[in-house]
C-alpha cells in the first residue's frame, strides 16, 4: 500500500533532492542522491503509513557535488526512510567520499521490496551494502513501518532517529562510535562493521507521532528541546524538514554556540588549550557539516 507523500523533495524516481546553502540566492539542484522505490499493489486496507518531507543542505565546501550525504525515501508497504552519511576521511586518499553513500542508498531503494530483505533493516542493509562497489564508507539508519504500527529500525554509526509523541521524545537511537568522532560505518574494506554489528530496535507507533531521522549534521547541531520545538510548532513535514535542516546549518557555522557537539568534546575531555581556559576560553561553536533531515508523520493509510 502507498504511503501519502506530502510535497516530498523527491516524489519520483528520475527526480532529484533539493538542496540549498544560506550562500545560495536560489536552491540548487545536484545529482540524484535519493530514488523512491515503487509501490506495489496489494489490496486496500486499513492502517498506518508515513507522510515524509526531506530536506539536506551540504557543507558549504560540498556545494558542488551536493555533500556526502544521501537519503531515500519509500512508499512500499508502510514507507521506509533512510540516511547514509558517507565518512570525509575518503578525500584524503583522493576517494569522493559521496559515491559510496550514494551507492548504497541507491541500492538500498533498489532492494526494499527484494523477498530476501523480507521487509527486515537488517537483511536490507547487509544486501545493500553487498551490491556497494564504489570505495569508501558510510554510517547509515533504516526505519520500516509495519501497517500494524510497528517500527523497525537499524542503524550502524551516529546517523539518528527520534520518535516524538503528544510533544515529547519517547525514544532516541544511540550513536555506535569507535570513540569520539570515530563512528562505526559500513565500508569497502573488510575490516569496518557490517550489518551484523548494527543496533536494532522495535518501536510501537501511533497516529500522530513524529520521526525525526537525520545524518549527525543535524544531531550535532540541534538540541532535543529545538527539535521538539520546530516539529510541534510546524505540523507540515516538508517545512518542518526544511526548518530543522536551516537551524541546524546555522548553528553549525556559529563558532560561539553551545552545540551539542562542543557539549560532548569537552565531555570527553576536548577543550582549547591550557592557557586558553586560564583566560576563561572554552570550547565552543557546531560542527560544520552536511545536514539531512527526513521528517515522518504516522498517518492512517
Amino acid at each position: 500500500m502507498a504511503i501519502p507523500m506530502t510535497r516530498m523533495m523527491v516524489p519520483q524516481v528520475s527526480s532529484s533532492l533539493r538542496l540549498s546553502h544560506p550562500n545560495l540566492s536560489n536552491s540548487t539542484r545536484v545529482p540524484l542522491l535519493c530514488r523512491c522505490a515503487p509501490s506495489q499493489l496489494q489490496p486496500l486496507r486499513s492502517g498506518l503509513s508515513l507522510s515524509a518531507g526531506a530536506h539536506a543542505i551540504p557543507h558549504p565546501d560540498k556545494i558542488e557535488k551536493g555533500g556526502e550525504d544521501a537519503l531515500f525515501v519509500s512508499s512500499y508497504r508502510g514507507g521506509v526512510i533512510a540516511v547514509a552519511d558517507g565518512v570525509s576521511s575518503w578525500a584524503e586518499q583522493d576517494v569522493d567520499p559521496s559515491l559510496f553513500s550514494k551507492e548504497l542508498m541507491a541500492n538500498a531503494s533498489r532492494l526494499v521490496d527484494d523477498e530476501e530483505v523480507r521487509y527486515d533493516p537488517g537483511f536490507l542493509i547487509e544486501k545493500a551494502h553487498t551490491a556497494t562497489t564504489s570505495r569508501g564508507s558510510a554510517t547509515i539508519i533504516v526505519a520500516m513501518l509495519e501497517e500494524v504500527g510497528v517500527l523497525k529500525i537499524g542503524n550502524v554509526g551516529d546517523c539518528g532517529l527520534k520518535l516524538i509523541r503528544q510533544g515529547q521524545i519517547i525514544f532516541s537511537t544511540t550513536p555506535q562510535e569507535h570513540y569520539f568522532d570515530c563512528p562505526f560505518q559500513l565500508s569497502s574494506e573488510g575490516s569496518a562493521q557490517t550489518y551484523m554489528d548494527a543496533s536494532f530496535n522495535i518501536m510501537e507507533v501511533k497516529k500522530g507521532d513524529v520521526i525525526v531521522m537525520g545524518s549527525d549534521g543535524l544531531f550535532d547541531n540541534v538540541f532535543d528541546h529545538e527539535i521538539v520545538n520546530i516539529v510541534t510548532k510546524h505540523t507540515d513535514v516538508a517545512e518542518s524538514s526544511r526548518l530543522l535542516a536551516e537551524v541546524a546549518s546555522s548553528h553549525s557555522r556559529d563558532p560561539g554556540f553551545e552545540s551539542p557537539y562542543a557539549l560532548e568534546a569537552r565531555a570527553k575531555g576536548f577543550d582549547v588549550p591550557l592557557w586558553k581556559k586560564a583566560l576563561g576560553m572554552k570550547l565552543t561553536g557546531g560542527k560544520l557539516d552536511d545536514v539531512t533531515v527526513i521528517v515522518a508523520q504516522v498517518v492512517d493509510s
